[in-house]
């Protein structure tokens, strides 16, 4: 049965609330941590771009930016107004939205939307530097249009959760007329805010589009993203006005504590952010090309002390699915502790390593010495301090290797590195998009190149079931597998708070993901 969506603008606009008390006006300041390799979205793969320029853009679709947790059942109409199934589940057809202006002038059409999805997928080669995440796109046969409002992605099999792939931060229109390498130093969209400028190591500004195809949004006149390398310094700006917001993944618990001491009328969020903190191993390479010594390692890992240390027990451990309750799709402890290297019990766990080391020649006498290479923020450098000094209980000795962001993830996609301790955030709570971006064969976020095409017809398997029990039980014999070829070993899931001052209105953080709450076009300030 054809099943069609439609959705009021009006009610759109009115889902963070009331309407009765915006003001227009004023500009937003923001703390960010570091410098974007640039600003374009679709080719980049840090929170540190999309949390930025999310506001210079429009999905076909995006998930209601006003309500926490996000699902299917959470995505509203942007670019496009409608969206229908075919009954057998592969033809996926959008009605787009007349009168849209890119910030040039130039018409939104469904050429956009063609030629965006024929690039990051892959059916046009050439067209993009790098997509991070070609691998959403594996099962989209092609893209056909229909005069200017229509468009139609044809899959090769059903696949439900598509439309939430097309409702993430990750997934802006792109402008046909506008070159990929022009998006990476001033991008054009279709949204609340135009890129003003991007000053490298300084800071980022948008300022209001005043053409927007929403009437009366935006109500902030601009944006503007002062990086500061130093927490510190940042947590210091926040408390003394100059910024109106922090970083939103920026407050860990002890700052948190800290910051509602010393300004208690600040308005926190403290919640799971679906990024994890992992091991990437370069199985390709000497020593770790060695199956033995990386199960060494993952045995290794005393979770519970990194989450003590690292967010005071407040952080979750868990594989590569968000664990309950944010998550759907995340295991219950009684069956995460039967998977390789999570049982509770360190001090066995270590037994047996030290044991796998002693075969492979390594003890007391003769250390494996490696670097352990991480991103130069703290996030980063934190857990590889407590990562090095675990690797020394199994006679690994590393020392760190701490780069900056671009070179970090230049060196990650060359895997010029032995290990690394890298955090992987996930754009939405759904399989999906965690196995085929993360674990499909050649993928570029695949940062280990892992690759196992039977385990990947079971990532089909799990995308085409519609029942939630079965689709678990499927997602969680995958994640045992990972497990056991210590793919990319998760140490926990990351918990952080954002926080902003009273006077910044109609905020609303995601609780399931750092990617998708970032519009921010019905933000105001009442100052």
């Amino acid at each position: 049965m054809r099943r069609m969506i439609v959705w009021c603008a009006m009610a759109t606009l009115l889902a963070g609330g009331s309407a009765l008390a915006q003001k227009h006006g004023g500009t937003l300041t923001v703390s960010h941590i570091d410098s974007p390799p640039s600003p374009s979205i679709q080719e980049e793969a840090t929170a540190s771009v999309v949390i930025p320029f999310m506001p210079m853009f429009n999905n076909l679709v995006i998930f209601d930016q006003h309500v926490a947790q996000h699902s299917l059942d959470t995505i509203r109409p942007e670019l496009a107004s409608a969206w229908t199934w075919s009954r057998d589940g592969t033809d996926l057809t959008f009605t787009l939205r007349s009168g849209v202006q890119w910030h040039d002038g130039q018409p939104f059409s469904s050429a956009d939307v063609k030629c965006t999805w024929d690039m990051v997928s892959g059916l046009a080669p050439g067209k993009i530097r790098k997509s991070p995440r070609q691998t959403w796109w594996t099962n989209l046969k092609e893209i056909t249009v229909n005069g200017d409002t229509e468009v139609t992605f044809h899959l090769k099999r059903p696949q439900p959760s598509f439309v939430a792939l097309l409702a993430s931060g990750w997934s802006p229109v792109y402008p046909c007329h506008v070159s990929s390498a022009a998006m990476r130093t001033k991008p054009i969209g279709t949204g609340p805010f135009r890129f003003v400028e991007y000053r490298l190591n300084e800071s980022m500004r948008l300022e209001r589009n005043p053409d927007y195809w929403k009437p009366g949004l935006p109500y902030l006149d601009a944006i503007v993203y002062q990086i500061v390398p130093n927490r510190a310094t940042r947590m210091l700006g926040f408390i003394s006005g100059t910024f109106d917001m922090t970083y939103p993944t920026d407050v860990l618990v002890p700052l948190l504590r800290d910051i509602k001491q010393q300004d208690p009328e600040a308005r926190c969020e403290l919640r799971r952010t679906n990024v994890n903190t992992n091991l990437i191993i370069n199985r390709d390479s000497p020593p770790f090309d060695n199956p033995d010594l990386r199960r060494a390692v993952a045995l290794t890992i005393d979770r519970k002390a990194f989450n003590d240390i690292i967010n005071e027990g407040q952080g979750r451990i868990g594989a590569s699915m968000l664990p309950p309750p944010e998550g759907v799709w995340g295991m219950p402890d009684e069956v995460l502790h039967t998977l390789t290297g999570y049982g509770p019990d360190v001090a066995k766990n270590r037994e047996e390593a030290r044991a796998i080391m002693k075969k492979l020649g390594y003890g007391p006498d003769n250390v494996l010495k490696t670097k352990i290479f991480t991103r130069n923020i703290n996030t980063f450098r934190d857990p590889a301090l407590i990562m090095n000094d675990q690797l020394k209980q199994v006679f690994i000795d590393a020392e760190l290797d701490v780069v900056d962001t671009p070179q970090f993830y230049s060196r990650v996609f060359k895997k010029d590195y032995a290990i690394g301790v890298n955090q992987t955030g996930s754009s939405l709570d759904d399989p999906d998009q965690n196995f085929y971006e993360n674990y499909a064969c050649g993928s570029l976020r695949n940062y280990t190149a892992y690759c196992n095409r039977e385990l990947e017809k079971e990532f089909d398997l799990q995308s085409m079931e519609t029942n939630v029990a079965k689709r678990k039980a499927i997602v969680w014999d995958i994640e045992r597998k990972l497990a056991d070829d210590v793919v990319r070993p998760i140490i926990y899931h990351d918990v952080a708070a954002a926080c902003w001052h009273p006077y910044v209105k109609n905020m609303t953080i995601m609780v399931n993901s750092i990617y998708n709450g970032w519009r921010w076009e019905d933000v105001w300030l009442d100052k």
